[in-house]
């Protein structure tokens, strides 16, 4: 049985997305095609259904030749075919892509120049980076389109639009970010945080996730991820899993040294169960942002932790073979910005007193009972934080 969902194009025009999905001959049909009204969508997939059960007419997947194939279908068998699971942001970025109405259009009649108006709909409402990694997601569909599926898009088209629009700065490299906390800003996240996690025992003890954050160097996504089973105390070491890499993170695992204070606090940490951070990335970004709106501290991201972790290693007179086997970085052209950082034979953190509350919260922390899973643990979601932040921290 096909389903028949709504869509809101970005002109405000409602369409209807018929789509079938089943098995023929052994082999996993999906078919889906755009019209302007909801009758005639129904028409068509009744019509194909019973095509396809009378077994005269040939699946559209096997293989997908059929004229009239639109690039959310491109992207539809994109999503389908994958063996690896996509990525969060890769997924919702194909997501928001199918709802431009170039989405509807036939694959054979997608041009350059449509791909820049989508550029130019895009950079409206985002900055031009994010829109270089939008075309650059859909960059790998145009590429395979043809040769996987046989569905006719152009990679020529895309080639001409990425230089079109990087000529007309709608789109744009990201510029290499130096934002570093003070010590003063850590200080106050540090109180701001603690407060809140007195308050509410079973939140996210934010203190304990930065102070590690950043003497370890380790991104948002990989603490989560991180697995008692994995460290290896006796050589102050851990396995990251899935470390972020250009082409795939999937099964990409890496041995990172623990700088000894990040290995202090995982060691205080509670063995209640193997996951050794047991909360969402959402929960970490949410109650982050939500302490800079508060308490006034401008352009800060939790990622700057890393950058600040890396500095300081530099700082301390690390080469950049010993800072990477901390960061993990593969390849060291991607350390040469911190190169420039003069040598101090100070540590602003010796004497840090929130590394020892760290531990010390760390220690004490309570199991988080089997009905708060991580989920629950996070109180609100990123995109709750737009406009001014409303009630209690």
């Amino acid at each position: 049985m096909g389903t028949i969902i709504e869509r809101r194009r970005r002109s405000g025009q409602i369409s209807w997305r018929a789509e079938i999905a089943r098995m023929v001959g052994g082999v996993k049909v999906r078919e889906s095609r755009t019209f302007d009204r909801v009758a005639a969508a129904r028409a068509w997939m009744r019509a194909r259904e019973r095509e396809l059960e009378q077994g005269g007419a040939e699946p559209a997947s096997i293989p997908a030749r059929r004229k009239g194939a639109t690039l959310a279908d491109a992207i539809d068998m994109y999503c389908s075919d994958q063996t690896r699971p996509i990525g969060r942001t890769k997924a919702q970025v194909l997501r928001t892509l199918k709802g431009f109405e170039i989405a509807d259009r036939q694959c054979e009649t997608i041009s350059s120049s449509d791909l820049v108006d989508l550029a130019r709909e895009l950079v409206a409402s985002r900055a031009p980076q994010t829109v270089l990694n939008y075309l650059s997601h859909l960059q790998t569909i145009f590429a395979l389109a043809r040769p996987a599926w046989d569905m006719p898009l152009d990679p020529g088209a895309m080639e001409s639009a990425l230089v079109v629009t990087r000529r007309l700065g709608l789109t744009s490299k990201s510029a290499v970010r130096t934002r570093r906390p003070s010590l003063d800003e850590l200080n106050r996240l540090m109180i701001f945080f603690a407060a809140r996690h007195r308050r509410r025992p079973y939140s996210v003890p934010m203190h304990v996730v930065c102070v590690f954050a950043l003497f370890s160097t380790r991104r948002q996504e990989e603490i989560t991820r991180l697995l008692f089973s994995d460290l290896d105390a006796a050589n102050s070491r851990i396995l990251v899993r899935d470390m972020k890499h250009p082409d795939s993170k999937a099964g990409n695992h890496q041995w990172c040294e623990l700088p000894e204070p990040a290995l202090k606090i995982l060691q205080a940490m509670p063995q209640h169960q193997d996951t050794i951070f047991p909360y969402t990335t959402d929960a970490i970004t949410a109650a982050f942002t939500r302490a800079c709106q508060q308490l006034e501290i401008d352009d800060l991201r939790f990622h700057d932790l890393r950058h600040e972790g890396v500095s300081r290693l530099f700082e301390l007179g690390k080469t950049i073979p010993q800072v990477a086997s901390v960061s993990g970085h593969r390849s060291w052209q991607s350390l040469r910005r911190y190169t420039h950082i003069a040598q101090d034979a100070t540590d602003r953190y010796k004497d840090w007193v929130w590394l020892d509350r760290a531990i010390r919260t760390a220690q004490s922390l309570p199991a988080i009972p089997s009905d708060k899973p991580r989920q629950v643990v996070a109180h609100r979601r990123p995109n709750a934080l737009k406009g001014k932040p409303q009630g209690r921290p």
